[in-house]
């Protein structure tokens, strides 16, 4: 019998399914679901420059587990069958994160404090070479390290910026070795939010030091924290870095190693990965479907047909017209609809860039005045979203508390229409006429070929060069010296932060501030923030950084962007997020509907 659900855009960005319950059955042997992906993985450690990718974090959080993960309401939910984290000092501020008993990696070896530790020094920043600049040693063609620091740095290109920056002090380990308290140099608001384990610590000591020893391997990793020994210090920071890196099954199957209900077993470039239920798992999150297969499509249409062929199960593809009518076809599917998290967004290079016509301010708001902002939302989304409107805010959801206040204030709306006798103003002002624009972006994406092409368009108009930096590898290269002028392609939120501005404006970010924003003004106020707990001081501070933002020509927002699923009946459980890892976030729960 065909079930379908109706195609309806819900009215509200956050409203999903209702989250659904764990599930406590073993796996059903035999039994495997095929996803389509429209982005091949290609590093397990999400946590760099280089990895921060959906593609990569999705996979991880499959096989890794965590003290805390979002539901699709979204809503926080702590996983006590891994671990427990609790404030024991409020001045100072100290929180303690305690590995229950009996975790292991999918190798059998204990996870335990030399984990916690390692994520510590990896993404605080704490233990990194002062000054040093890591730009110069990046390949502008790949994004990745392309030739060694030199002798005696240290650099740990985790995410500093996020929180963890707040702890300088090196961890206490206690309770046995499976406990660590951080100790923060001030109170900070998100601390739910910033530290979980990583990567496994005998792995990566292994790796770097050369042992052979699982357990000298940590006890190494963990004299060279407490010691600051910068020797070792440098090769454990460098096989971080790098050392995760791979696009189809690595031959060292240390590379592999999880903590959560599944494990990557099998990996082919470009094509397919597939994840096994994890024996050595003991959590909560007990998987049903025996092998997770990931197959990567990355044109949206041609993931319909697979799934309308029966070579996929589930499919969350990029929305069009076409895209849509096609799925609604299939037979015995159901088809969920509605708005997600991520946006689409055009950002401006403020240095490094390919022209350096950005630098100049005057060039990048003459520029954004070009942009046909609302063109893009009538010919691309509103087909798929009649009441679609312009995302108008750098820091705000639209529908969240603040959002209208500050889009009333930040000066949004002198990029709602096209100006080009404004932007041929502003050029004469800088001294140009024919400034060089190349856009990032991902030419296998329809969807954003057409933006390219509506803004190379807009923008010609007023004298610009827009030119075609497009590249499959773009996700890779943004922040790359001298790769593009601007990028085009959107942001996935991984939670509900206060202070998630910090990722994409505060000054130091590499998380996602690659295009070398910064403005001491900013900075003061994500500080500010980062110690804020009053609700009404958090969206005044918001509003502020959201004004300042605007004024500097960061860029401009564009949509949030529909969402649709679907999935054939023969599953059950698939409930998407509107939060990263969307698709994916209750993979466990996920289960064959013929087992029941």
């Amino acid at each position: 019998m065909k079930s379908k659900r109706s195609i309806v855009v819900l009215a509200s960005l956050l409203a999903v399914a209702l989250v659904l319950s764990g599930c406590t059955s073993s796996v059903v042997q035999g039994t495997t679901v095929t996803i389509a992906a429209s982005q091949p993985f290609y590093s397990y450690n999400p946590k760099t420059s280089y990895g921060n990718a959906a593609a990569n974090s999705d996979i991880v959080y499959a096989t890794n587990s965590q003290f805390n993960y979002y539901d699709n309401t979204p809503k926080l939910q702590k996983d006590e069958s891994f671990g427990s984290y609790q404030v024991v000092s409020r001045d100072p501020f100290r929180v303690k994160y305690t590995i229950k008993a009996g975790v292991t990696w999918s190798d059998g070896t204990a996870v335990d404090a030399s984990d916690l530790l390692l994520a510590w020094a990896a993404n605080s920043g704490a233990l990194n070479t002062k000054g040093f600049d890591n730009a110069d040693y990046v390949d502008g063609d790949t994004g990745q390290y392309a030739k060694d620091f030199p002798p005696g740095v240290v650099h740990f290109d985790g995410f500093s910026g996020n929180g963890l920056q707040l702890v300088t002090k090196t961890p206490v380990i206690g309770d046995g070795g499976r406990s660590l308290t951080l100790s923060y140099d001030k109170f900070f608001v998100d601390w739910q939010l910033v530290f979980g384990v990583g990567l496994p610590a005998h792995v990566v000591a292994k790796n770097a030091l050369g042992l052979t020893d699982d357990q000298k391997a940590k006890d190494a990793l963990v004299k060279a924290i407490q010691t600051d020994d910068t020797t070792r210090l440098a090769k454990i920071a460098r096989f971080w870095d790098t050392g995760f890196n791979f696009t189809s099954m690595p031959r060292n199957k240390d590379l592999v190693v999880g903590t959560g209900p599944y494990t990557i077993t099998d990996f082919v470039a470009g094509d397919h990965l597939t994840l096994t239920a994890n024996p050595r798992y003991t959590g909560a999150h007990k998987p049903r479907f025996e092998r997770v297969v990931v197959r990567f499509i990355t044109d949206p249409l041609a993931a319909v047909d697979a799934f309308r062929k029966g070579e996929v199960d589930v499919v969350a593809p990029q929305p069009s017209e076409d895209v849509v009518k096609e799925l609604v076809k299939v037979e015995k599917a159901t088809v969920l609809s509605g708005a997600d998290g991520s946006y689409e967004h055009l950002d401006l290079q403020f240095a490094h860039s390919k022209s350096g016509a950005f630098d100049n301010p005057l060039v990048r708001k003459a520029f954004l005045k070009t942009v046909p902002r609302q063109q893009i939302l009538d010919q691309l989304i509103v087909p798929l979203q009649e009441d679609a409107l312009l995302r108008s805010s750098q820091v705000f959801l639209p529908g969240s508390a603040g959002y209208a206040a500050s889009v009333a204030g930040n000066r949004s709306k002198d990029y709602d229409q096209v100006d080009i006798a404004g932007a041929k103003s502003l050029l004469a002002q800088a001294g140009l006429t024919n400034p060089e624009a190349c856009i990032l972006f991902d030419p296998s994406n329809p969807r954003r070929v057409a933006e390219f092409t509506l803004i190379q368009k807009s923008a010609a108009l007023a004298g610009f060069a827009v030119t075609d930096c497009s590249s499959t590898d773009w996700r890779q290269l943004l922040g790359t010296d001298g790769a593009y002028d601007a990028s085009l392609y959107a942001l996935r939120p991984t939670s509900l932060a206060v202070t998630s501005v910090a990722a994409s404006f505060r000054s130091d970010s590499t998380i996602n501030n690659l295009n070398f924003y910064s403005n001491p003004a900013v900075d003061a106020l994500i500080d500010q923030l980062d110690t804020t707990f009053d609700s009404a001081a958090q969206i005044d501070l918001l509003k502020k950084i959201d004004a300042l933002v605007w004024a500097d020509g960061y860029g401009v927002p564009l949509y949030q962007f529909p969402s649709v699923t679907a999935f054939d009946n023969r599953v059950k459980g698939v409930s998407p997020s509107p939060l990263t890892p969307n698709l994916l976030w209750n993979i466990w729960d996920w289960a064959p509907v013929k087992a029941n």
